[in-house]
């Protein structure tokens, strides 16, 4: 199947999507993690995809010191078999999500600019649904002016039941500084702080680099 570049970033809640595969790289500095992308990007513009690849996106955090990689799947046992035939990155290890819950508090036409990825260890099915449901709450609860520039909150559970992810979508790095110093975000502290059985892992800042769509 053959690929397109894209400028827009995944359609994380695409209805075909059934499972997302994440990968994070540590890079020494921002050329490392440039290099590491786009020879991931080579190898999957030079490999024809089988059917059920659906989408890459490779991302540079705000720091220089990570790369990510978000690609979806609408069969994770093709997914799996492809990129092991592929090397550096693109055949990196992945952790194997479904999309759970999503909370989109803009539907205007902006592209986001930002996206903040945030990772928690769980005990288990149990409180990857209660930690979801703690923060979307506390989201959808809190008055807009609390959070403007959030797009989007993108709640992700792990398929072996050990991990959740939120892929946030923001307007712009500013936007989500300032969030963090608000009202909302100690809201969303609390709830993770009293959900047993989950443990923060913390968060990043990313920018999009590269995007493929089949």
């Amino acid at each position: 199947m053959p690929q397109k570049i894209t400028s827009a970033p995944p359609d994380v809640r695409r209805a075909d999507s059934t499972h997302v595969h994440v990968a994070q790289w540590y890079v020494p500095d921002r050329e490392s993690g440039i290099d590491a992308l786009q020879e991931a990007v080579t190898q999957l513009r030079t490999t024809p995809w089988p059917t059920g690849i659906l989408s890459f996106g490779g991302y540079l955090s705000t720091e220089h010191d990570t790369v990510l990689t978000y690609a979806q799947s609408a069969d994770a046992a093709a997914h799996r078999a492809f990129t092991a035939g592929l090397k550096g990155l693109a055949g990196a290890q992945t952790v194997e999500y479904t999309l759970y819950r999503a909370i989109v508090l803009d539907t205007g036409p902006v592209v986001p600019a930002s996206f903040v990825v945030a990772a928690f260890d769980v005990d288990g099915p149990g409180p990857q649904e209660g930690i979801v449901a703690s923060i979307a709450d506390a989201l959808e609860r809190a008055p807009a002016a609390q959070h403007p520039g959030l797009i989007s909150a993108n709640f992700h559970r792990s398929t072996d039941g050990s991990r959740v992810l939120n892929y946030a979508e923001w307007t712009s790095d500013e936007a989500h500084a300032a969030f963090l110093a608000g009202a909302t975000r100690t809201a969303t502290l609390r709830a993770t702080h009293d959900t047993p059985g989950v443990r923060p892992i913390g968060f990043k800042r990313y920018h999009l680099l590269h995007s493929l769509t089949a």
